[in-house]
């Protein structure tokens, strides 16, 4: 099959690569325009852009697709399928059916659950065990096109999105390059989403990652885990941001009051509903440490309080 790819970030550019392995057509690639990164601010291209011109396939950076200044361009390439991978645009309903194939999306959750933006961060702030990769037709809603596959990915207890992101970026791509010949042998028949269990996964802001002891231990861990790498999780101490970069649930009981420190070795805060040990933090215009090392500088000691 002729492939036509829609992908910005390292997630994309993973599934793009994968396709590339495994010997597709990948006629040329649709991605977002470079921006500047770093403290420098230096131009810099997307990750999928990067991969796809390291194996000389064609590159379009349009602004948009909705104002149609692409159509003609896409028809002409002529896809048997357009493969949508976390790309940032909308695509317009004149472009959902120019291929053979439709247009598909690779949706990293167990669609109707999770639509939106941050379904990885969503499921592990939630606490969940289990999330996915789904494979669906797109059409003119937000993720609420037709399921053609879903592939169940396991979340460890003490998981991050940063880790859960990496495991379902490669478990997503393999399921790409396994999914695509089903579709043109036409093995696969599109499900329906059931509006009822449906729920969003909106975008984070660095306000939603304040947390603070009154809450219980595992709704912190879980918030700490899934807040990190960005924007992290915080609490306020004199005032100021103390960041948790990481954390994990305290098998003592608190018997104090929530934010009462219970020991300094390591450093565990009594919460509303059982205790939180802090391993590593990051101060307000400081750098990471260790819990117990913020503690001691500090000079925090078993019964104070946070």
């Amino acid at each position: 099959m002729r492939i036509l790819f829609m992908g910005t970030p390292d997630i994309a550019a993973e599934s793009l690569n994968a396709l590339i392995a495994a010997g597709h057509n990948i006629c040329a690639v649709f991605t977002r325009a470079d921006k500047p990164v770093g403290r420098k601010q230096i131009l810099t291209a997307p990750p999928v852009k990067q991969t796809a011109e390291a194996n000389g396939i064609p590159v379009y950076q349009p602004r948009t697709l909705r104002d149609g200044s692409s159509d003609e361009l896409i028809k002409s390439l002529a896809p048997d399928i357009i493969v949508v991978v976390a790309y940032g645009c909308i695509i317009p309903p004149q472009l959902l059916h120019v291929a053979k194939y439709g247009c598909i999306n690779l949706h990293v959750s167990l669609l109707p659950k999770y639509r939106g933006s941050a379904p990885i961060q969503w499921a592990v702030l939630n606490g969940d065990t289990e999330t996915g990769v789904t494979i669906m037709q797109l059409d003119e809603g937000l993720d609420t096109g037709d399921i053609l596959y879903v592939q169940p990915v396991a979340i460890d207890p003490d998981m991050t999105s940063g880790e859960l992101f990496d495991r379902v970026s490669a478990i997503g791509a393999k399921t790409l390059v396994e999914v695509l010949p089903k579709i043109e042998a036409g093995k696969l028949t599109p499900k329906k989403q059931e509006e009822s269990l449906a729920t969003k996964a909106p975008s984070l802001t660095k306000e939603m990652a304040q947390f603070d002891f009154t809450q219980p231990a595992a709704h912190i861990h879980n918030w700490v885990r899934g807040m990190n790498p960005w924007p992290m999780a915080f609490f306020m101490h004199d005032g100021k941001k103390i960041k948790v970069t990481a954390s994990k649930l305290s098998e003592n009981p608190a018997n104090a009051a929530p934010g009462s420190v219970l020991a300094v070795k390591p450093l565990t805060i009594a919460c509303q509903d059982g205790a939180i040990v802090l391993d590593s933090v990051t101060p307000e215009g400081g750098k990471s440490m260790a819990g117990t090392a913020w503690a001691a500088g500090r000079r925090l000691k078993a019964g104070d309080s946070l």
